[in-house]
């Protein structure tokens, strides 16, 4: 760790009291295992030999422990808090962006509507005609609060806003939109909102419709207040924790979640690399994101705008955390746990320093097993080893549940939060698109061909240029027709247009249209496969478009094809980030698959997910740990709640639900997740010459042998693979430290696999325990130790017959716990005639021909090993 991350460690540790506790216990365990070695050293110098080494590396290993632990702990923390904060200034600009790029197809389509260029250009003179144009306009699109029309001197000519009547504008907008090509954009005070301290208006020039001459201005006064308002009230925490801000080029800000907090206009510290550092604003120190948008569709974005959350350190790290871990299954909650050095690296470690611990009181117990005398003394010291052995595991135990369980609900938090944000983004993108239909079914020209009687080839032609028009300006659609009353297509645009003229859409809808009772209604034939889009499955929504003279009388009806297929997957890919851990769903109330990013399902396709998740309240969030396609995850969903008026007071209803996948690991053999809990032994401190049994883990079950053949177990990582084994069990070999210059090496077999027939998996947890019988000494791969306990005479009984299978091994069976628990003990005769049949001592020719290569390999991969595990080693 650098000097720079011991500095922010200080800096953050006094806002994080679970750290600060583990770390002072971590320092009292790391006082006790210094006294235990300076005991030993004093008492049984010579007795204590063998186990010195060993002692004298935990307390390397806890002195190293204590130091670079915390410091992880507090950098995920603190990473954490950013990530969060972070995702969240990333939607703040992006739902911005997504919002004003339609207002930018907007302003390009109105300004060419005829009839307010025929007004603007004194063909027609018809005010309230117009404003009740424009009227109609805003009540399609709510997201605008005024609309105005102006002549190339500024002024106004119609506006719909009673509240601020205006006669002229000199703002210099007016100039500049005269001289652009297209949409000019402009967010400040002006005199065109007198009542604004600032205001976002879209405008483009509007031209002759015969001569094509400049005649006047269109502009589109955005509700910006209102929509941040909206963005804010959705997506802030529940808490009020952080702020949620949007910022200029300038670090300004233009608006707030919370204006008292932060005020608009206020200057603020930026952080857009993301770094783990406090900014101090207002006497107060932040943790800060800000996030530039990467544009929409090609539309960037106001110059310089940029999303931002600040929250401040002293309650970064505090709240509520629900008790997740108590309604997992504990297989689940252990397979997700085996996959910890994936998902929280500070987890694994503490993790692998409880085995380490474990294993070092389980060797020592080992070691002085039935010996008396002198060597009562270093009884006495592993007594308390193994007591502060307990005590760390007991550290070890709490801070593994208690920082798993931070990780998991936290990754739940944003799970929800993502799954929030991506049913935000499709409602307010279909809103747009029933505001469209409505819209373009009041075009003037599709309105009076569709009254005629038979309209003829000319007038046919020119629907399909406005609609290839609009076509060009809306690319979200693939395909708009428009159709008469008995349903016949009669134009469209689409590569495939001429073949569609005179097809007939689907009578149900049709009459769904007809019975549309005015032109604020609008009709979306239910999501699925549909010929207009290539067979696909999307959306297509239908208006009724009336006649010109005769609101009441439906001549025909216009449709527009979503091109859901991209437009969806865009949603989805920017919500999960690309990340591939993650997969996202669109589904509705029956699982059944809107859009997805798992390229192994299909549209149309029913998820597998609880159904509680089915049945959630409309704009409500929910997430659970599960197991989803053989891997353990994190799935959150959320209900879509419409924006606006959309599916709220429109009448339209179509529940869609955003899911959230992000997976940790394989789900792990059940075997391996048995709960360790329910094996506990109850010491029994009047038991004198018993026989003392070591215990271990393997394929599920508590199985002990004589401790007495037992010289130590070691971590699986130092076995070497072999290709010399002549039976399957074998499965490497180890080399044993004898003295100084000679090293031997022994055959490791996997005990699972001899009493099933099946390998075993590896995992952390691995141990082989070294066994020896006469001349003969073998490596037993084993799921995890246990304890090694003193067992008395009468708990130890024999199996009444030799059955096959495992007990051929088993030939005892211990009653611990008042006869509660049964431990299956190996018989160590039977065990080695077993392996001496398959000839498990290696020739010495073999042992002089690989000693030199593999002492160079295990060097090489215990090195590689120390490299990966720094955190302790043992």
């Amino acid at each position: 760790m650098t000097a720079t991350l011991a500095i922010q460690t200080e800096t953050f540790l006094p806002y994080m009291r679970d750290v600060s506790k583990c770390e002072q216990s971590l320092q009292e365990l790391n006082l006790m295992w210094r006294v235990i070695e300076a005991s030993a050293k004093m008492n049984c110098p010579v007795e204590a030999k063998t186990i010195l080494p060993t002692m004298a590396a935990t307390r390397t290993g806890f002195s190293k422990l204590e130091h670079e632990l915390v410091i992880s702990l507090v950098q995920e923390k603190v990473q954490n808090v950013l990530a969060e904060i972070g995702t969240k200034a990333q939607y703040v600009i992006d739902i911005v962006v997504r919002n004003l790029f339609e207002r930018t197809a907007d302003v390009g389509f109105l300004a060419t509507d005829r009839e307010l260029c025929n007004f603007v250009a004194g063909v027609t003179d018809n005010v309230e005609g117009v404003r009740y144009r424009l009227r109609q306009y805003r009540e399609k699109y709510t997201v605008y609060d005024e609309i105005m029309l102006l002549d190339t001197d500024g002024n106004v000519l119609v506006q719909i806003d009673p509240a601020t009547p205006l006669e002229h504008s000199s703002d210099p907008l007016i100039a500049a939109t005269l001289r652009a090509d297209g949409y000019v954009e402009t967010f400040r005070q002006s005199d065109l909102r007198p009542g604004k301290e600032r205001a976002l208006i879209y405008s483009r020039r509007m031209q002759h419709p015969q001569t094509g001459a400049m005649v006047g201005i269109l502009c589109l006064c955005f509700h910006f207040e209102e929509e941040m308002a909206g963005i804010f009230s959705s997506h802030r925490d529940a808490e009020a924790r952080s702020n949620m801000l949007l910022l200029d080029g300038d670090n300004r800000v233009i608006a707030s979640a919370d204006n008292l907090w932060v005020p608009v206009g206020t200057e603020v510290p930026v952080n857009r690399a993301g770094n783990a550092a406090l900014l101090l604003f207002c006497g107060r120190e932040y943790l800060v994101r800000t996030v530039c948008s990467a544009g929409y569709q090609g539309y960037p974005g106001p110059t310089g705008w940029q999303g931002q959350v600040m929250i401040p350190v002293d309650v970064a790290f505090s709240g509520v955390v629900s008790d997740v871990l108590s309604k997992l299954s504990p297989e689940i909650a252990e397979g997700l746990l085996s996959h910890a050095e994936s998902f929280c690296p500070p987890l694994h470690d503490i993790m692998t320093a409880a085995k380490t611990i474990q294993r070092i009181v389980w060797n020592g117990q080992v070691m002085t097993t039935g010996e008396h005398g002198e060597m009562l003394k270093l009884k006495t010291i592993l007594d308390q080893i193994s007591e502060t052995g307990n005590r760390s595991n007991e550290l070890f135990a709490r801070s593994i549940h208690d920082l798993y369980q931070t990780v998991l609900v936290s990754g739940m938090r944003d799970a929800e939060f993502t799954t929030s944000l991506l049913v935000d983004l499709l409602d307010r993108n279909l809103y747009e698109r029933s505001d469209d239909c409505r819209w373009w079914a009041l075009t003037p020209e599709l309105r009076s061909a569709l009254a005629q009687p038979v309209p003829d080839q000319a007038t046919l032609d020119s629907l399909t240029q406005i609609l290839s028009y609009i076509n060009g300006l809306y690319t979200v659609y693939t395909r708009i027709f428009v159709y008469d009353r008995q349903g016949r297509i009669v134009a469209s645009t689409g590569s495939d247009d001429a073949s569609l003229i005179g097809s007939e859409i689907e009578a149900d809808t049709l009459q769904q249209v007809l019975t549309l009772r005015d032109q604020q209604q609008y009709y979306v034939a239910p999501f699925g496969n549909s010929d207009l889009y290539g067979g696909q499955s999307t959306y297509i929504y239908h208006a009724a478009i009336r006649d010109l003279d005769n609101e009441a009388l439906v001549v025909g009806g216009i449709g527009i094809v979503f091109d859901a297929t991209p437009e969806f997957a865009n949603m989805l890919s920017s919500g999960i980030g690309g990340k591939a851990n993650k997969l996202a769903y669109y589904v509705d109330r029956q699982a059944r698959i809107v859009s997805t990013t798992d390229r192994t399902r299909t549209v149309g396709e029913i998820l597998p997910i609880d159904p509680a998740l089915l049945s959630i309240s409309n704009g409500e969030s929910a997430s659970q740990v599960t197991v989803h396609d053989g891997q353990y995850a994190i799935v959150a969903c959320s209900v879509s709640s419409g924006y606006r008026e959309f599916k709220v007071s429109d009448g339209y209803q179509d529940d869609i639900i955003a899911v959230v996948f992000e997976s940790f690991g394989a789900v792990q053999n059940a075997n391996s997740q048995t709960d360790r809990r329910q094996y506990q032994l109850q010491s029994d401190p009047g038991i004198v010459n018993g026989s003392e049994f070591a215990t271990f883990f393997s394929d599920g079950n508590l199985l002990a042998i004589s401790a007495f053949h037992v010289n130590e177990a070691v971590p699986f990582s130092e076995v070497l693979p072999t290709s010399m084994a002549s039976r399957s069990e074998q499965i490497g070999v180890l080399g044993l430290r004898r003295d100084a210059q000679q090293k031997e090496f022994i055959w490791v077999f996997d005990l699972g696999q001899m009493m099933r027939g099946t390998r075993s998996p590896v995992t952390s947890s691995s141990q082989v325990i070294i066994v020896r019988h006469d001349k003969h000494s073998v490596g037993l791969l084993v799921d995890e130790l246990h304890a090694v306990t003193q067992f008395d005479p009468a708990q130890v009984m024999q199996m009444p017959l030799s059955m096959p299978g495992q007990s051929m091994l088993v030939t005892q069976l211990i009653k611990a716990n008042g006869g509660q628990l049964l431990i299956q003990a190996i018989d160590v005769e039977r065990l080695f005639a077993q392996l001496i049949d398959g000839q498990i001592a290696m020739p010495e020719d073999v042992q002089k021909s690989i000693a030199p290569a593999q002492e160079d390999i295990a060097q090489d991969q215990l090195h590689q090993v120390h490299q990966l595990r720094p955190r302790l080693v043992a």
